[in-house]
């Protein structure tokens, strides 16, 4: 059965006095908005949009002076809704209505299930303004809107799907935005999206939302070296679960596999896995060359193995590792009050052969470090005042030093990443990410815009700030040798 939205005709003299009245109104109140008020302190403004809208939004509902029928038909079904709705308001908002609506008092518009349960939703939205939106509503909103070209309302979806990323839903929803982001070329959305699944990548991999990971997704994923995961060992657990439900051709798992990082799989689980995991087995040709070289890196030092072969790739670079050998969580309470400082120790590199060597780690957290150009300096004036100095005037730092220099350090930088994280629906994420190397002590933008004296601070979680540090050791060559 169809839907009526409104029941009342106007008369075309009763629908031209109703616009001269509304575009009167609508003069009216800009007219008073843009009064100049610097000259006169009796002036003063004069605001009833809030009342206009609500006009607005009662002359939709009651379908007062209508002039234009929406006939909206759900794919699939028989089910119809009629908007009786005013030509003037569909075709200052949408390009697209001005033109189908050319001559035409009735229109006949076909939606799918999504998208036609929203469309009164919809429509109300070119009349006032103002929409309400939920997770599941942000693709099928923004479909419409990109369909009808009002580009406000894209605008403002998509804003809404990069802010509401780390929201938290029942089947999860960033892959899904990502993929429509693809569909729709809106690069913007997509990069968001693909940075926020590589910050939680351990998190999104143990929910159901990782089985609609597509192929393209995943490849692009496995190249990156900012993927945020416990270990890499972890990632080829789920590689290996994803190819079990997904069963890709053999070129396609094939590329996946040898995207693995085997040198930062310790060896005992290099062995498990040629005889435990049956997509290594099957597929073991097509890495076996990979996991002699893995086996080759961890028996050598570093510095002997870098004589013979490139080091300086993806395959020797480790990801941002959550295990305790990379790195330490630091959650710090009420982090606007003082400095802190604390110490940690990491494994030198991802060798076996490193295994036993341990790298101390000093980190000071300052909340108001001063920089250079707005510390206190003495004035020429007679006084000798000192210039005055605000709180607000410092900006958190954090630095990160080794406690002692060694030996072993030779052939190995270090990559220092600081993850923030938020909470959202009681979850944690990681939002903020920010890295250094070696050559710095500390990263120069570090919470540059976090408000810590705000209880609601997104950066702070219960009035804490929830940082993990990780430790990501570089190899380089020192001698080349030729092979």
């Amino acid at each position: 059965m169809a839907k009526v939205i409104g029941v009342r005709h106007a008369t075309p003299r009763q629908w031209a006095c109703s616009l001269a009245a509304l575009s009167l109104l609508c003069l009216a109140v800009q007219a008073v908005q843009k009064v100049d008020l610097g000259g006169d302190s009796t002036v003063a403004t004069i605001n009833h949009s809030l009342s206009l809208l609500q006009r607005l939004q009662e002359l939709l509902h009651n379908g007062n002076t209508s002039d234009t029928t929406l006939r909206v038909r759900t794919t699939g079904s028989d089910e119809i809704k009629v908007f009786h709705t005013h030509q003037l308001m569909l075709s200052l908002q949408s390009e697209i209505f001005e033109s189908l609506l050319h001559n035409q008092t009735m229109l006949t518009l076909h939606e799918p299930p999504d998208s036609a349960a929203l469309f009164e939703k919809f429509i109300r939205y070119l009349y006032c303004g103002e929409i309400s939106i939920l997770l599941h509503q942000a693709i099928p909103l923004h479909r419409l809107a990109s369909k009808y070209r009002v580009s406000s309302l894209q605008r403002g979806v998509a804003e809404y799907m990069k802010n509401h990323l780390a929201s938290e839903s029942n089947q999860g929803h960033v892959v899904g935005w990502y993929h429509y982001a693809v569909r729709i070329g809106d690069e913007a959305l997509q990069e968001s999206c693909l940075q926020f699944l590589a910050w939680n990548l351990s998190a999104v991999m143990s929910t159901a939302e990782w089985a609609s990971v597509s192929v393209d997704l995943l490849l692009l994923l496995l190249e990156r070296s900012d993927l945020v995961l416990q270990s890499e060992l972890e990632l080829y657990t789920a590689i290996e679960e994803w190819v079990a439900t997904h069963q890709p051709e053999n070129p396609i798992v094939e590329k996946m596999l040898r995207a693995v990082r085997y040198p930062m799989i310790p060896p005992s689980h290099l062995f498990h896995l040629q005889k435990q995991s049956l997509v290594m087995v099957k597929h073991y040709n097509a890495v076996q060359e990979l996991l002699f070289q893995a086996f080759q890196f961890h028996s050598a030092s570093p510095i002997h193995f870098a004589k013979y072969f490139d080091v300086n790739c993806s395959m020797f670079l480790p990801r941002n590792y959550l295990s305790t050998s990379w790195g330490s969580q630091w959650v710090i309470n009420n982090p606007a009050r003082d400095d802190r400082s604390t110490s940690f120790q990491t494994q030198l590199g991802p060798s076996n052969h490193d295994s036993s060597k341990r790298v101390t780690w000093n980190v000071l957290f300052s909340p108001r470090w001063l920089p250079v150009s707005l510390r206190p300096v003495y004035s020429d004036s007679v006084s000798g005042a000192i210039q005055s100095i605000r709180i607000e005037d410092g900006r958190p730092r954090l630095v990160i030093t080794p406690a002692t220099t060694s030996s072993d350090f030779a052939g190995v930088s270090f990559q220092k990443t600081i993850l923030v994280g938020v909470k959202q629906q009681g979850k944690v994420f990681v939002k903020h990410a920010y890295s250094f190397h070696q050559s710095t002590d500390e990263v120069p933008d570090f919470l540059m815009h976090a408000d810590l004296q705000k209880r609601t601070s997104e950066y702070l979680i219960d009035n804490s700030l929830h940082l993990h540090i990780i430790i990501k050791p570089v190899y380089h060559s020192l001698i080349k040798v030729k092979k």
